[in-house]
C-alpha cells in the first residue's frame, strides 16, 4: 500500500479562527468554554459551551479580538443562506488547509486526484428546527428551498468541493463524537489503496443551538454541575465529572500520497501509519 502524510492544517476553534490562534491560546491555559451567549439559556441545565468566537460578539469574540470568525471573510451574505454554520466552519478550517499545504491544483489530472472527506456528527440541526417552526405556523409554502442544502451533512464535503474544483471521491461521515477521525482515516485509506492522491479530511459542527443543548441535556449527557465556572467544566476520566460540553467548529488536514508531496517539495507534518475502528455493541 502507498504511503499517506500530513501536508496541511486547518482550525476553527472556541480558542480562535486559525491554527496559529488556537495553538496559542492552548500554549497559554487558555479555555474556550464559557457562558453561551447565541441564544438564551434560561430554563436550560446547561448554560456553557465551547462556542467559536466571532466579529458579532458570539463566544468570547467581537470585531477586536484577534482570531474572532468572520463569516464575510468566508463567503458573501447572500451565499450564506445556502449553508448552516457547521458548514461555514468546514469551510474555513479547508481553506487554511489548503493553503498551509500549498495545494491548489489547477490540471484536470490533479483536480481528478484530490477528494474530500467531511465528518460532522449531528449536522444542521438549527435549520432543522427553524424550519420546523415555520413549515407548523406558515405551511409549507414558505420552506426556504436552500433548507434540505443547508441542513446536510454532506454539503460541507460538497460546498468544499465546489469552492474549490476537486473532483476526487466526495464523501461524508457520521458517526457521532467519532465522524472527524473515521473520516480522516477512511479518507487515508483512499490514499492508501490508490483512489486519491490527496484528500481534505476532518469533520466540522455547529450545534450549540436550542433544540442541541435540550436534546443532550433530555439524554443526560451534558454537564450540569460547573455553569458558574465554566473552565473548569470539561473534565474527562475525573472523580469530579459530571457529563460532557457542547463545542463547535471544524479541523481539517490535508493528506497527501508520500511520493507526491514529496515530488513537490511539501512540508511534511507527520505520516499516517494506521488505522482501526470497532465497537463495544453497549450503546
Amino acid at each position: 500500500m502507498r504511503r499517506v502524510v500530513v501536508t496541511g492544517l486547518g482550525l476553527v476553534t472556541p480558542l480562535g479562527t486559525g491554527v496559529e490562534h488556537t495553538w496559542k491560546g492552548i500554549v497559554e491555559g487558555r479555555s474556550g468554554i464559557g457562558p453561551i451567549t447565541s441564544f438564551d439559556t434560561e430554563g436550560y441545565g446547561c448554560t456553557i459551551a465551547g462556542e467559536v468566537p466571532s466579529v458579532d460578539g458570539r463566544g468570547q469574540g467581537g470585531p477586536d479580538v484577534p482570531g474572532s470568525f468572520d463569516p464575510d471573510a468566508i463567503m458573501s451574505p447572500k451565499d450564506r443562506k445556502r449553508v448552516d454554520d457547521f458548514i461555514l466552519y468546514g469551510i474555513a478550517a479547508a481553506d487554511e488547509a489548503l493553503n498551509d499545504a500549498n495545494w491548489h491544483p489547477e490540471s484536470d489530472q490533479d483536480k481528478e486526484r484530490t477528494g474530500v472527506m467531511m465528518g460532522s456528527g449531528i449536522g444542521g440541526l438549527g435549520p432543522i428546527a427553524e424550519t420546523a417552526l415555520i413549515l407548523e405556523k406558515q405551511g409549507p409554502r414558505r420552506v426556504s428551498p436552500f433548507f434540505i442544502p443547508s441542513a446536510l451533512i454532506n454539503l460541507t464535503s460538497g460546498q468544499i468541493s465546489i469552492r474549490h474544483g476537486l473532483k476526487g471521491p466526495n464523501h461524508a461521515v457520521v458517526t457521532a463524537c467519532a465522524s472527524g477521525v473515521h473520516a480522516i482515516g477512511d479518507a487515508a485509506r483512499m490514499i492508501a489503496f490508490d483512489d486519491a492522491d490527496v484528500m481534505v479530511a476532518g469533520g466540522a459542527e455547529g450545534s450549540i443551538v436550542p433544540i442541541g443543548i435540550a436534546g443532550f441535556l433530555a439524554c443526560k449527557a451534558l454537564c450540569t454541575a460547573y455553569n458558574d465556572t465554566p473552565e473548569k467544566a470539561s473534565r474527562p476520566y475525573d472523580r469530579g465529572h459530571a457529563g460532557f460540553i457542547m463545542g463547535e467548529g471544524a479541523g481539517v488536514v490535508i493528506l497527501e500520497e508520500y511520493e507526491h508531496a514529496k515530488a513537490r517539495g511539501a512540508k511534511i507534518y507527520a505520516e499516517v501509519i494506521g488505522y482501526g475502528m470497532s465497537g463495544d455493541a453497549y450503546h
